[in-house]
């Protein structure tokens, strides 16, 4: 794909390898993320990452808008590694902020 080619000479550590990983296989993400996900193009956890995740929620409530600030903490806790209710009230806040300014 295009998107490979352009990546094609970026090193890869053993980090992002665990990164081009499903989208799927993000923690705190349902079935249904990972489809609404790659309905928008965001296919594995490094294109996530790439993205961040308020601009992937906005391109995914864009298109899906039943889409809850739910997803939004799933994603962020997730790149983190961390369950969504361990995001204090002070991150989730600022990704909401984040994601609403879009």
């Amino acid at each position: 794909s295009e998107l490979e080619a352009k990546f094609s000479d970026v090193g890869f550590s053993s980090t992002e390898n665990d990164l081009s990983e499903p989208i799927e296989n993000l923690r705190n993400l349902g079935p249904t993320s990972g489809v609404w996900l790659r309905e928008v193009g965001i296919t594995t956890i490094s294109e996530l990452e790439r993205l961040g995740p308020t601009l992937a929620y906005q391109l995914v409530k864009a298109k899906q808008p039943k889409a809850s600030l739910n997803l939004l903490w799933a994603m962020a806790a997730g790149l983190k590694d961390c369950d969504w209710r361990e995001l204090s009230d002070q991150e989730k806040e600022n990704l909401r902020a984040e994601a609403e300014e879009g």
